[in-house]
């Protein structure tokens, strides 16, 4: 299995503020947009095992319903400048 690496997803919903998770659950950017997309063609949720919320210290699982979600970036670091967008 491939090294993790810790990519920051961040969550744009409907009418609210951005939401941003730090997860080691992919390889890459391009295996988490892949996730996402199935999970949103699928009309399902997305759970992320390994995930840190809101910079917190402790990983914990974080389960989030993207019924409500109108944009997701996916990057390596936090910047407005990067990362892919979904």
């Amino acid at each position: 299995m491939p090294d993790r690496v810790e990519l920051i997803v961040r969550f744009h919903p409907v009418g609210g503020e951005d939401v941003s998770v730090l997860t080691s659950d992919f390889a890459g950017p391009e295996e988490a947009v892949e996730a996402i997309a199935r999970a949103l063609d699928e009309r399902r949720s997305l759970i992320l095992t390994r995930a840190r919320y809101n910079r917190e210290a402790d990983e914990t699982a974080v389960l989030i319903n993207l019924a409500n979600v109108v944009s997701v970036r996916v990057a390596k670091q936090d910047s407005e400048n990067t990362g892919q967008y979904l």
